[in-house]
């Protein structure tokens, strides 16, 4: 027996899951680094990259997906 397909919306679920783990994970990873102070300027740049990397794949995701109106 097959399983149905997901819907729009569980799609979207599952794009603003993946996001929101992805985030953690960035934080995680940044809290540990953020321990060696020596180079706060190259782990602020890193975490906005990431952010931004993130923040694309989302959108980019979401706009594959859009809401039914």
């Amino acid at each position: 027996m097959s399983t149905p397909a997901p819907t729009r919306n569980d799609v979207r679920k599952h794009i603003a899951d993946r996001l929101l783990t992805s985030l953690d994970d960035l934080v995680r990873r940044h809290r540990t680094l953020a321990l060696h102070t020596e180079h706060v300027e190259l782990h602020a740049e890193l975490i906005a990259a990431e952010v931004a990397h993130e923040l694309a794949l989302t959108r980019t995701a979401l706009h594959r997906h859009p809401p039914l109106h």
